[in-house]
This record gives structure tokens, C-alpha cells and sequence, in this order.
């Protein structure tokens, strides 16, 4: 009978030609959004202004970390699941990973307060290491109800965290990822309903309510919009623009924590230098976060045409692991 330990030695990451393209390109599109929130977050912008410009108030603004939340959710299932086949205790790499998270979002937090990863880590062991012995049905339901909790609990976007995690989890768990390609018709229904729910919540917003109940309209606003856009991008993949999408944003989704992570130690000090903190100089951030994304998109390109890994993804993995795990060769880019 094969030990624990002997089970755990021949434990292995999944091989970058086996990854679903479509949600590595997801992932990198969600960063996309992401840093033009974090850059007037984490320099103070928002409280100096007051107000954001509408732009980033309507279309970014708590748009793009529910996509984050979702994902990062279904990328640990899917991590479980295939821990399940090699391990006896699988949870057991699952809270070595959250360990190491915990540790990298700790460090980060110094110079970017507000950053997810070290919620993500909480949370994960907290929410989802629990949630992992439920099964279908339960675990949906689950999801959805503390998804409401999140919108009802008007707590700010970090509310919607446990609900999206766990609902991420139990879409690995149904398999849903492997058969995106056959979800056309299941996807223009969640548009639609999203469409309409985000139109109701915007229409309401603009009514005098109490200041709770405009927080609570206000995340299902983006909640829906998030779903809005993560429909139509992973509906945009299937139309000719669909290559082009997926060589950009495929790789960046890669190495989502190495560009997530990088892209604090880049925008905190050059914004700095820039005279960003506590100013209104919304045209100089904008510039400053899509040259940082135009940099992520050709160095991750550049690095999976010679590594199966991104540098913190290498680490995050050695360490799940606990073993020495080989990063050279080539990372199989534009594959499924």
C-alpha cells in the first residue's frame, strides 16, 4: 500500500499543455481591468478626488475582481480535483498553496493595502477547504446563498469573495470548464439575465434610497456587469477576433500572480516618481497602467516560449509540492 509521503512524491502540477486556453485568457483579461483600478486605489487617488471619472466609475470600478474571485475559485477546484487522483490527503496541498499565498499577499500588503491575495488566502482556508467536502447541488447552493449574504451584507466588493469562491469550486467540480466550447446558448442566457439585472440595479441607483440600499444595488450593479463582460469575452473568443485575444491575453492569464505582483512593484514607485499619490492626474495613470499591461503582454509571451511556468507560478507550485519541480522548456503556447 503507497504511503502519504511516497504518494505525495510523485504529486505534479498540471502540464501547461493540458491548461484551457479559454480561461487563461479570461484570467489575463480580468488584469486587464484590475490595474486601472489599483493604481488611483493603492496612490490614494480616490480619496484626494472624491469622485471617480465616470468612465472608471461605470465601467471599471468593482468590474473586474468578481471575474478574479470566480476564477480563482474554479482554478482551485480544478487544482483538488486532479490532487485527488495523486494524493491520499489532497488537502493538504491545497493548504500548503493557500499558505504560500498568504505569505506573498503579506508582503505585498505593504506597499499596495487593499491588494486580494492575502483574502484570497484567508478565505480559501477559512471557506473553501470546508466547502470542498460538500458535493453538487449542495455546493452550488451554497455558493449562491453566500453570494446573496456578500450583495446583502453591503461590505464593499471583498463581500462577494466567499460566494464567487466557492461558486468557482463547484463549477470545476461539474466540470463545466472542460466544455465551454458546447455553452452558447447557456452563455447568451447568463448575458441576458445579466443585462437585465444590471439594468434594474442602474435604474434603482438612481432613485434617493438609504445609503445601504444603494451599497447593496450598487454590487449587484457589478456583479452583473462582471458577468456582462464575462460572458461577451468569452463569447468574443469564438469570433475571428478570437486568436488575436487568446495569443494576448492567454499568456498574461498564465502568469496571472507573477503580473499581478509585479505590476504593484512597478506602478508604486514609478507613480510616485509620477507625482500620482493624492492627485487627479487621471490621464498620466491611465497611460501608466496600459504601458505596464503592453510590458506584461510581451514578457509573458516571451518567457512561456522558454518556460512551462511563470516565475512566482514556478515558486507557488515548488512549494506546493515541496519538491524541486523543472521550468525550462517550452510552455506550450495556444494550446487547451
Amino acid at each position: 500500500m503507497t504511503s502519504t509521503k511516497e504518494a505525495e512524491a510523485v504529486a505534479a502540477p498540471v502540464r501547461p499543455d493540458r491548461r484551457i486556453t479559454e480561461l487563461d485568457a479570461l484570467r489575463g483579461f480580468a488584469l486587464c481591468g484590475i490595474i486601472f483600478i489599483n493604481i488611483p486605489q493603492t496612490l490614494e487617488m480616490f480619496d484626494y478626488a472624491g469622485q471617480l471619472p465616470d468612465v472608471l466609475r461605470v465601467f471599471f470600478l468593482g468590474r473586474f475582481y468578481p471575474i478574479f474571485y470566480l476564477l480563482f475559485g474554479l482554478g482551485f477546484g480544478i487544482f483538488l480535483r486532479s490532487a485527488r487522483r495523486r494524493v491520499a490527503r489532497p488537502r493538504v496541498l491545497l493548504l500548503r498553496r493557500f499558505a504560500a499565498l498568504g505569505v506573498v499577499g503579506g508582503l505585498l500588503h505593504l506597499i499596495q493595502p487593499g491588494e486580494v491575495l492575502l483574502p484570497f488566502a484567508v478565505t480559501g482556508v477559512l471557506v473553501l477547504i470546508p466547502c470542498s467536502y460538500l458535493k453538487g447541488r449542495a455546493l452550488t447552493a451554497t455558493g449562491g446563498v453566500l453570494t446573496v449574504l456578500g450583495v446583502l451584507a453591503g461590505v464593499g466588493g471583498l463581500g462577494l469573495l466567499p460566494g464567487l469562491f466557492v461558486l468557482g469550486f463547484a463549477l470545476a467540480e461539474l466540470d463545466v470548464h472542460t466544455g465551454l466550447a458546447r455553452l452558447t446558448r447557456p452563455l447568451l442566457a447568463t448575458g441576458l439575465g445579466a443585462a437585465v439585472t444590471g439594468t434594474l440595479a442602474w435604474v434603482l441607483i438612481a432613485m434617493e434610497l438609504p445609503d445601504l440600499t444603494q451599497i447593496r444595488l450598487g454590487l449587484m450593479f457589478s456583479l452583473s456587469m462582471a458577468t456582462g463582460y464575462l460572458t461577451l469575452f468569452l463569447l468574443a473568443l469564438r469570433t475571428p477576433a478570437g486568436p488575436a485575444l487568446s495569443w494576448a491575453l492567454s499568456p498574461m492569464g498564465r502568469t496571472a500572480l507573477t503580473n499581478y505582483v509585479t505590476a504593484a512593484l512597478v506602478f508604486v514607485p514609478l507613480g510616485g516618481a509620477l507625482g500620482l499619490r493624492n492627485s487627479t492626474d487621471w490621464t498620466t495613470a491611465a497611460l501608466l497602467g496600459l504601458g505596464i499591461l503592453l510590458a506584461q503582454a510581451v514578457f509573458s509571451n516571451l518567457w512561456l516560449r522558454a518556460f512551462r511556468y511563470g516565475p512566482l507560478e514556478w515558486a507557488w507550485r515548488c512549494v506546493t509540492y515541496r519538491r524541486w519541480l523543472p521550468i525550462r522548456g517550452r510552455g506550450e503556447l495556444g494550446t487547451a
